[in-house]
């Protein structure tokens, strides 16, 4: 590990998640570490359970995300029906994604604002807007409430520029704030110094050695504004 100051041990770590994955060694080194799951469309696909579950068959703790960013990532249409299927299926997730559009801006808020109706016609009690580049503090700010946190998505480099200004948003408003592609430990020191609650990344899904590394960090830089109720349990 690292040398360096020794963690703080007064303030909460954050919530971290990791994206569903089949591989039981990396769901074991998941469980032991108090990670949560998160669970897409696509992992309806490969087997995963909805709620999802841990190695030894134990209920595990997740979320819901749209899968706006893996159709993105393979330049396919998002699938809606899909995604509406995999929140009918779902029992007391921490929070829902709303769906938005990758870098889309005004465009991605205005689907965002199709769909918080929808799904609090569905039941779900707890979502999170992605805010996406182009997209201010003015526009978003209305919108989130007691069942509305925040979701910091966006390009790489919007992102980071920007994410102290949503966890002061998150603070001001006392909702969630989450920040999705958190892969290092340098990225979880900025979640942490900006007051975020939560993070998810993909790197702990594939090895299961990262999860040491990223736990460490999570350790070590707690977040700011303490835990959040969504978190709980």
């Amino acid at each position: 590990m690292p040398e360096t100051e020794a963690p703080r041990s007064d303030a909460p770590m954050m919530g971290a998640y990791a994206t569903w994955t089949g591989t039981r060694r990396n769901l074991y080194a998941l469980k032991r570490n108090d990670w949560r799951l998160l669970v897409t469309p696509d992992t309806l696909l490969f087997g995963c359970k909805v709620p999802p579950i841990w190695e030894d068959g134990s209920v595990a703790p997740y979320a819901v995300d749209n899968g706006a960013w893996g159709a993105h990532n393979r330049g396919i249409e998002w699938d809606g029906d899909a995604f509406e299927a995999l929140v009918s299926r779902c029992v007391d997730p921490d929070w829902v994604v709303v769906p938005d559009i990758v870098a889309g801006g005004p465009a991605s808020l205005e689907r965002s604002l199709r769909w918080i109706s929808k799904l609090r016609s569905m039941g779900v009690a707890r979502m999170v807007l992605p805010v996406q580049d182009g997209m201010s503090v003015d526009d978003v700010r209305p919108l989130l409430g007691d069942d509305v946190g925040i979701f910091i998505g966006g390009d790489t480099e919007w992102k980071l520029e920007t994410m102290p200004q949503w966890g002061a948003l998150g603070a001001e408003l006392g909702v969630l704030v989450h920040a999705g592609r958190v892969n290092s430990g340098k990225r979880i020191a900025l979640c942490a110094e900006s007051g975020i609650h939560s993070f998810d990344g993909t790197s702990c899904t594939r090895h299961a050695v990262n999860v040491e590394f990223l736990q460490w960090s999570r350790h070590k830089h707690r977040t700011t504004m303490g835990g959040h109720s969504w978190l709980r349990g």
